[in-house]
Protein backbone atom coordinates (compact mmCIF):
# COMPACT_ATOMS: atom_id res chain seq x y z
CA UNK A 1 0.00 0.00 0.00
CA UNK A 2 1.06 3.26 -0.96
CA UNK A 3 1.45 6.79 1.21
CA UNK A 4 -1.72 8.03 -0.60
CA UNK A 5 -3.75 4.80 -0.60
CA UNK A 6 -2.71 4.46 3.17
CA UNK A 7 -4.23 8.26 3.78
CA UNK A 8 -7.13 7.80 1.91
CA UNK A 9 -8.27 4.33 3.71
CA UNK A 10 -7.64 6.40 7.13
CA UNK A 11 -10.15 8.77 5.68
CA UNK A 12 -12.59 6.35 5.34
CA UNK A 13 -12.17 4.78 8.50
CA UNK A 14 -12.74 8.14 10.40
CA UNK A 15 -15.95 8.49 8.08
CA UNK A 16 -17.58 4.95 8.80
CA UNK A 17 -16.22 5.75 12.64
CA UNK A 18 -18.13 8.88 12.65
CA UNK A 19 -21.36 7.33 11.04
CA UNK A 20 -21.88 4.21 13.66
CA UNK A 21 -24.28 5.69 16.19
CA UNK A 22 -24.90 4.56 19.21
CA UNK A 23 -23.16 1.73 20.60
CA UNK A 24 -22.61 -0.76 23.30
CA UNK A 25 -19.88 -3.29 24.20
CA UNK A 26 -20.78 -6.72 25.42
CA UNK A 27 -22.42 -9.86 24.15
CA UNK A 28 -26.26 -10.36 23.86
CA UNK A 29 -27.09 -14.06 24.67
CA UNK A 30 -30.44 -16.05 24.96
CA UNK A 31 -31.15 -18.04 28.12
CA UNK A 32 -33.64 -20.72 29.01
CA UNK A 33 -34.51 -21.07 32.62
CA UNK A 34 -36.47 -24.03 34.91
CA UNK A 35 -38.82 -22.17 37.60
CA UNK A 36 -39.19 -23.58 41.41
CA UNK A 37 -43.12 -24.32 40.81
CA UNK A 38 -43.75 -28.44 41.29
CA UNK A 39 -45.24 -29.34 38.24
CA UNK A 40 -44.65 -26.95 36.00
CA UNK A 41 -43.86 -28.15 32.05
CA UNK A 42 -40.19 -27.08 32.74
CA UNK A 43 -39.91 -30.26 35.09
CA UNK A 44 -42.16 -32.56 32.94
CA UNK A 45 -40.21 -35.91 32.86
CA UNK A 46 -40.49 -36.61 29.24
CA UNK A 47 -41.09 -33.40 27.59
CA UNK A 48 -39.69 -31.01 29.50
CA UNK A 49 -40.14 -27.06 28.16
CA UNK A 50 -38.17 -24.42 29.86
CA UNK A 51 -39.33 -20.77 30.31
CA UNK A 52 -37.73 -18.23 27.61
CA UNK A 53 -36.31 -16.82 25.81
CA UNK A 54 -35.17 -14.44 27.79
CA UNK A 55 -32.24 -11.88 26.20
CA UNK A 56 -29.02 -10.98 28.51
CA UNK A 57 -26.45 -8.74 28.24
CA UNK A 58 -23.59 -9.58 29.33
CA UNK A 59 -19.71 -7.47 29.05
CA UNK A 60 -17.02 -5.65 30.78
CA UNK A 61 -16.06 -2.07 31.31
CA UNK A 62 -13.62 -0.71 33.03
CA UNK A 63 -12.57 -3.72 35.04
CA UNK A 64 -16.29 -4.11 36.09
CA UNK A 65 -18.21 -7.02 34.64
CA UNK A 66 -22.12 -6.87 34.60
CA UNK A 67 -25.07 -8.80 33.40
CA UNK A 68 -28.31 -7.94 32.66
CA UNK A 69 -31.42 -8.68 31.12
CA UNK A 70 -33.12 -6.94 28.66
CA UNK A 71 -36.66 -6.82 27.29
CA UNK A 72 -38.27 -8.26 24.09
CA UNK A 73 -38.99 -4.97 22.81
CA UNK A 74 -35.25 -3.11 23.42
CA UNK A 75 -33.51 -6.75 22.00
CA UNK A 76 -33.44 -5.58 18.60
CA UNK A 77 -31.74 -2.13 19.21
CA UNK A 78 -29.49 -3.82 21.60
CA UNK A 79 -28.09 -6.14 19.04
CA UNK A 80 -27.61 -2.97 16.78
CA UNK A 81 -25.63 -1.46 19.32
CA UNK A 82 -23.48 -4.72 20.31
CA UNK A 83 -22.40 -4.79 16.32
CA UNK A 84 -21.62 -1.26 16.06
CA UNK A 85 -19.34 -1.02 19.15
CA UNK A 86 -17.78 -4.77 17.64
CA UNK A 87 -17.38 -2.53 13.96
CA UNK A 88 -15.95 0.30 16.24
CA UNK A 89 -12.93 -2.09 17.91
CA UNK A 90 -12.24 -3.60 13.98
CA UNK A 91 -11.96 0.06 12.68
CA UNK A 92 -9.97 1.58 15.41
CA UNK A 93 -7.45 -1.79 15.39
CA UNK A 94 -7.47 -1.12 11.55
CA UNK A 95 -6.83 2.56 11.96
CA UNK A 96 -3.64 1.86 14.58
CA UNK A 97 -2.44 -0.67 12.43
CA UNK A 98 -2.23 1.86 9.18
CA UNK A 99 -1.04 4.51 11.38
CA UNK A 100 1.83 2.53 12.45
CA UNK A 101 2.57 1.86 8.98
CA UNK A 102 2.22 5.36 7.69
CA UNK A 103 4.89 6.17 10.30
CA UNK A 104 7.00 3.67 9.48
CA UNK A 105 6.90 4.66 5.88
CA UNK A 106 7.96 7.71 6.96
CA UNK A 107 10.84 6.96 8.77
CA UNK A 108 12.19 4.79 5.88
CA UNK A 109 11.69 7.63 3.62
CA UNK A 110 13.64 9.98 5.96
CA UNK A 111 16.29 7.56 5.87
CA UNK A 112 16.71 7.54 2.36
CA UNK A 113 17.30 11.25 2.06
CA UNK A 114 18.90 11.34 4.86
CA UNK A 115 21.28 9.07 3.00
CA UNK A 116 21.64 11.31 -0.26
Amino acid sequence: MNMGQLQRRIGEIKDELAALGSLHPGSLSEQYNVCGTPGCRCKDPKRPKKHGPYHQLSYTWRGKSTTAFVRPERVKAVRSQVESYKRFRKLTQEWVDLEIEREQMERAAGRKTDGD
